[in-house]
């Protein structure tokens, strides 16, 4: 099946340019080389769905225009892919619905200890409304918010829960790629498939067997953040020999710092069928 991603964010966790930096990239007045934290929105069977939601998740919301979204899907835990979570309380007002999130149970633990005014009882009124699952390395459903709880505010003393009623509505399969930060397999992150297109970001290894699910792919997308190795990220090529194992008709690469060239430059030195992804590119 066809999805349609857009590149919310396509930087690092100091976003590009990075605050105090006067290097030619910080430096540069082309509008692609300016890059929020990495996070991407992705139009699939029917649903709008958020692929993390770090500390730029305001002003990309924004910026492109986005009024609805069905679910939010999150890698990992780092600050610079979830910071942005309180802000979902928008779409609990405007929606006048919970926002479901889908992770890993380390990550909702986490959310827990960072979120703690968001699951503690009596709630705080205007807290975030969210309806969390845990997911593994399994395929998952995700379905409209339409069918979720509505929610009534209430000034000064909170939301009001009506359950929903109706027909169980229709489900669409995700399937999660499951990788490494580190090549020590101490912190896990999860990259999403989409039909025929793959989301990967944030990881330096992937064991052989999440490859199967990777086949015949028409784009997909991986992090690199400098040219040499990296402790929790791939180097540059690393990133292209992750390009041709897959096979994707067009690759993209995200999660991109100052330490690589500027995007006019880096397009330049690509391989055919590898781009730098921008914030604002949509692929489809």
């Amino acid at each position: 099946m066809k999805a349609k991603l857009t590149f919310l964010g396509t930087g690092t966790s100091q976003g590009v340019p990075m605050i105090g930096c006067s290097c030619p990239v910080c430096s540069s007045a082309d509008p692609r080389d300016k890059r929020l934290r990495s996070s991407a929105l992705v139009e699939y069977c029917g649903l709008t769905i958020l692929v993390d939601c770090g500390p730029d998740f305001r002003t990309q919301m924004l910026r492109a225009g986005i009024r609805h979204i069905d679910a939010v899907l999150l890698t990992h835990n780092h600050k610079d892919h979830t910071g942005g979570l309180d802000d979902l309380r928008s779409f609990n007002l405007v929606e006048s619905r919970p926002v479901n999130i889908y992770c890993e149970q380390y990550v909702l633990d986490s959310l827990k200890r960072e979120y703690s005014y968001a699951f503690t009882e009596p709630r705080y009124p205007g807290s975030p409304e969210w309806r969390c699952h845990v997911i593994d390395n399994e395929p998952f459903c995700v379905h409209s918010n339409e069918f979720e709880d509505k929610l009534v505010w209430e000034s000064g003393k909170g939301y009001h829960v009506i359950p929903r009623s109706g027909p169980e509505p229709e489900q669409v399969q995700i399937i999660p790629i499951h990788g490494w930060h580190q090549k020590s397999r101490t912190q896990s992150v999860l990259g999403f498939r989409f039909g025929d297109t793959a989301y990967l970001t944030d990881m330096n290894l992937i064991d052989d067997c999440e490859f199967e699910k990777l086949k015949g792919l028409d784009y997909v997308t991986i992090n690199c953040v400098k040219r040499t190795g990296h402790f929790s990220h791939f180097s540059l090529p690393e990133a292209l020999d992750f390009f041709e194992r897959v096979g994707a008709k067009e690759s993209y690469i995200t999660h991109i710092s100052h330490l690589l060239p500027s995007y006019r430059e880096f397009e330049q030195e690509l391989p055919e069928h590898v781009h730098a992804a921008y914030d604002g590119l949509t692929i489809q």
